[in-house]
């Protein structure tokens, strides 16, 4: 999600997140960090849409492994450092969502595993929101940071979705990656929140069929996603 999407050109994530607004954020101390400033999302709390959301990571390695144990990192110290990014740039962060991801490298010929975190943000413009990506980016050294701005469905630029479906696990998006050459050569992979289980998935508007095809292919009951659009930008 998110991740850097450093190995994949296109528009599924896994990006993507569970979206709360500030009330549910849930704030996780960081041993040595002298304050509270994780801010995961609350599962089960009534959702908020933010403004905007940021998918990243700060794993710069190509993992096969699912029992990598760099996989079992919460990444609370990179949530703290790019929510004081995203405050020192003047926008507002909200909650935060871990994140499980599976991508298909054509490279590799082979799934590949990412931990990483989605971020709401509010009271951003979409200057800010580029901005704040590419700190990122150049900080943990990401060749790409995807960004979501919500924007009403039948807004100008509204050019991309975000679907958001429960019931999932890695293991069952894994392994649908890998028996589905639609989505790999379409979609290239997808995310899974790690508390909750909602299979995430950020893609052009232009696929939303291959979205819907790809989440019925695993099983997934398309009725219960909630599906919402705007502009997405892989900022690198």
């Amino acid at each position: 999600m998110y991740a850097s999407l450093k190995r994949w050109p296109a528009a599924l994530v896994l990006a993507f997140g569970l979206t709360v607004g500030a009330g549910g954020a849930q704030a996780v101390a960081v041993p040595g960090s002298g304050a509270s400033c994780v801010g995961d999302a609350k599962p089960g709390h009534p959702r908020s849409l933010p403004e905007a959301e940021i998918f990243a990571t700060d794993n710069t390695a190509v993992i096969t492994d699912p029992g990598d144990p760099r996989l079992n990192t919460r990444l609370n110290r990179f949530a703290c450092d790019v929510r004081a990014t995203i405050r020192a740039q003047g926008a507002d962060p909200e909650a935060s969502t871990l994140l499980d991801g599976v991508f298909w490298s054509s490279d590799l010929q082979a799934a590949t595993y990412e931990r990483s975190r989605e971020f709401d943000v509010d009271g951003v413009t979409s200057a800010q929101l580029r901005d704040i990506a590419e700190t990122v980016r150049k900080q943990y050294r990401q060749e790409s940071v995807l960004t979501f701005e919500y924007l009403a469905a039948d807004a100008p630029g509204a050019d991309a979705l975000i679907a958001e479906v429960p019931g999932f696990g890695v293991r069952r998006l894994h392994d649908g990656l890998l028996a589905d050459p639609e989505a790999r050569d379409t979609l290239y992979g997808g995310s899974v929140t790690v508390r909750g289980g909602k299979l995430v998935l950020v893609a052009s508007r232009a696929d939303e069929g291959a979205v819907r095809g790809f989440v019925g292919r695993l099983g997934g009951d398309w009725s219960q996603a909630e599906v919402h659009y705007g502009a997405r930008e892989f900022v690198g």
